[in-house]
């Protein structure tokens, strides 16, 4: 089983870096957490990738908000 989770990890380790974000460190989360639940580590680390990238986009796309955001609010505040 410990094997069948270390292929795993490594296989994700390989996406390419977009679609990498937040996917394995879910991954490994999720994996632990479906091999207690019993033994689900590969199920589990199927869905820890999809949601830890799903949460890594949501936060990357919060934070160019939020840049946007004060490059405006600067922007009105600098510009006469």
């Amino acid at each position: 089983m410990k094997a069948k989770l270390v292929a795993g990890a490594l296989a994700l380790a390989m996406i390419s870096g977009s679609a990498q974000a937040g996917c394995v460190g879910g991954a490994l989360v999720g994996g632990v957490a479906g091999h207690f639940a019993h033994h689900h580590a590969l199920a589990g680390a199927a869905v820890g990738c999809v949601v830890g990238h799903e949460m890594a986009v949501n936060k990357k796309k919060e934070r160019e908000r939020k840049r946007e955001e004060e490059r405006r609010q600067w922007e009105s505040t600098h510009h006469h």
